[in-house]
């Protein structure tokens, strides 16, 4: 009888050493390793159960650090960690006792509110969440002031699933990134048909070079004095089979946000480097064509490479190509900056600056930097002659680039005046 009772005891001892152990690999598979609040799986097996257990008015809070990736890059992954630890920390401090907070992944955070009966009610909360990054995060011997958006979505009233809620908190997440961050966003059905249509307009724009459905238009840039043409600039157009004309205005921010820009940005400075060339082969006097450079594009490694290598395929000579940079990408006044700057200036290839006049008022990057020649806005061109302040600003900056010997180009000249 003494070996039969130990022999029970020793059974149930390891029985209870198996269920702890199969309790802890459950917890971690719901839970985050990093900062110890529920995951995705987590957060979706307690929606799951609220809902099933007949819990109303449930409101879902998806949240996501702005430029998150920023802090990853400059200062590295073991500050982001950090920086995810703290903002967890004070999310969690701000919220009841039967709220939830889950990190679903990266920089990402949901928060479930209970018995949330009004809107205007997670309107206030949605303020309170933003206001705790008014205050700096310390992370590795550095000051961090970051922001954050916030997509949110209602039980019952806009779905009826987890899986559905959280995807309605994405799509409205990403309507506060578009309306400038650290901001908040109710969803709203029409914004589910907008995303539908942005996947699939990107879907199509993925396919749009393999298909050749993308071209080049080239506007002529005049001198008035003589009334003779003195450059181009390629202005690239998507010719879709079903919608037409796409309008630039839809897809080259789509473009950018996807990192496409970089392969059709290579394509049109091919096709315009193929056919400046061509047009000279043909005996038509040599001119400039000046492409525009995204940031994205300027930024890469590769740039410099993939110029040498395009100017030797098509044969064109440097002179004849122009490169259009917004003045954003000059305020980045780093080394990289400067030195990719200078090597496009060493090729012999023009630079010039896009959208004059709407960007930063810091000018000294004028004389930093090879500029070549200055675009002025169409907003100001527009608005020439009949409004006195657009004419004075004009006539600024055809002052100031004339002393500095930068050429000036008046963008969307449409009448005589």
């Amino acid at each position: 009888f003494d070996n039969r009772d130990e022999t029970i005891r020793r059974l149930e001892l390891e029985k209870l050493e198996i269920q702890a152990r199969l309790d802890v690999a459950l917890h971690a598979t719901r839970h985050d390793s990093l900062t110890g609040l529920p995951n995705r799986a987590g957060f979706v097996g307690e929606l799951t159960a609220r809902i099933a257990n007949g819990f109303q008015n449930q409101t879902v809070f998806l949240l996501n650090i702005d430029r998150f990736k920023l802090v990853n890059e400059t200062l590295g992954h073991e500050a982001g960690d950090q920086l995810i630890k703290a903002v967890a920390e004070r999310l969690t401090g701000c919220v009841r006792a039967g709220d939830t907070v889950s990190r679903l992944s990266g920089d990402e955070f949901t928060i479930v509110l209970a018995d949330m009966l009004h809107v205007d009610h997670a309107a206030r909360v949605a303020g309170k969440i933003l206001e705790i990054f008014n205050t700096p995060f310390y992370i590795s011997d550095h000051e961090l002031f970051i922001t954050a958006s916030i997509g949110i979505t209602l039980y019952p009233i806009d779905d009826q699933n987890a899986e559905g809620l959280l995807q309605n908190a994405d799509v409205a997440m990403y309507r506060a990134k578009e309306s400038g961050s650290n901001s908040y966003q109710f969803y709203a059905a029409e914004m589910t048909t907008q995303a539908r249509q942005r996947l699939t307009l990107e879907n199509a724009l993925r396919r749009a070079l393999e298909r050749d459905e993308l071209l080049l238009y080239y506007q002529p840039i005049v001198n008035l004095a003589p009334g003779t043409l003195v450059g181009m600039e390629a202005l690239l157009r998507w010719r879709h089979p079903e919608l037409g004309l796409v309008s630039p205005t839809r897809f080259i921010a789509l473009a950018e946000e996807t990192g496409l820009i970089v392969p059709i940005g290579e394509w049109v400075l091919h096709q315009a480097c193929t056919r400046n060339r061509a047009w000279q082969a043909e005996g038509l006097p040599p001119l400039r064509v000046s492409v525009n450079l995204s940031a994205r594009q300027f930024h890469q490694k590769k740039l410099i490479g993939t110029l040498v290598r395009l100017l030797r395929e098509t044969g064109l000579d440097p002179q004849w190509l122009g490169l259009e940079l917004t003045e954003s990408v000059l305020m980045h006044n780093d080394q990289d900056t400067t030195a990719t700057l200078r090597e496009v200036a060493g090729l012999g290839v023009h630079l010039a600056i896009d959208d004059f006049g709407t960007g930063y008022s810091a000018l000294s990057y004028l004389r930093r930097f090879s500029i070549d020649s200055v675009k002025i806005d169409q907003s100001f061109i527009h608005d020439v002659p009949g409004n006195a302040n657009a004419a004075a600003i004009v006539s600024a900056i055809i002052a100031m680039t004339r002393v500095l010997d930068i050429r000036v180009v008046a963008e969307g000249v449409e009448t005589a005046e």
